[in-house]
């Protein structure tokens, strides 16, 4: 099942909270990601709140050639910096992976030049999308 939003794309997969996350991370790899942080909110709540919550990580992937021509381009676009994956277990069991929107999140700066740094960046995750 198709997951969309005016903010990110994404996906229901049929495997195992734990495969989809190795299956993310090596597909973010052959499309040049590297993961620079990882976020495990269901850690985090229990920790912080004495509160479970379903397996819900956020990575946040970047691809660094793209991201030194595009912030060499806007200096400040760096706030805008990683793209967010995120993988949780829905509530009927299966994984959702989703991606931050970089459109989306890039159009709103208002540079021509950086929609298109936006554009590979959504392609290259779409192609990641795919494989699962």
């Amino acid at each position: 099942m198709d997951l969309t939003t005016p903010y990110a794309f994404g996906k229901t997969v049929d495997m195992p909270f734990a495969d989809a996350q190795q299956k993310v991370r090596e597909e973010l790899a052959k499309e040049g990601f590297g993961v620079l942080t990882e976020i495990d909110m269901s850690k985090i709540f229990a920790a912080k709140l004495q509160r479970e919550f379903r397996d819900y990580i956020i990575l946040g992937a970047c691809n660094p050639t793209i991201a030194y021509e595009a912030i060499s381009g806007e200096i400040n676009l760096g706030i805008l910096l990683p793209c967010n994956v995120v993988i949780y277990t829905r509530d009927d069991g299966k994984t959702a992976v989703m991606f931050m929107d970089p459109i989306a999140r890039f159009s709103a700066i208002g540079n021509p030049d950086l929609e298109e740094f936006g554009i590979q960046v959504t392609q290259k995750l779409e192609r990641v999308l795919d494989t699962l």
